[in-house]
């Protein structure tokens, strides 16, 4: 019924992405892609390092 994409079909549809949004366009979107990818991970853990980084608050002087 449904098999998996061989070496041709991949292939094809690259030179298909590549035909319809441009080199410079998937490079854009590749950046965008990873960069999102990062500010995810960093949000997992980024409460832990806050945390950590963050200096105790300062009394005020009177």
């Amino acid at each position: 019924m449904f098999r998996s994409f061989g070496l041709p079909e991949i292939l094809i549809l690259l030179v298909i992405v590549l035909i319809l949004f441009g080199p410079g366009r998937i490079g854009k979107i590749a950046g965008e892609l990873g960069q999102g990818i990062k500010n995810f991970r960093d949000g997992l853990s980024g409460s832990k390092k806050e945390d950590e980084t963050q200096e105790p608050p300062q009394p005020k002087e009177q």
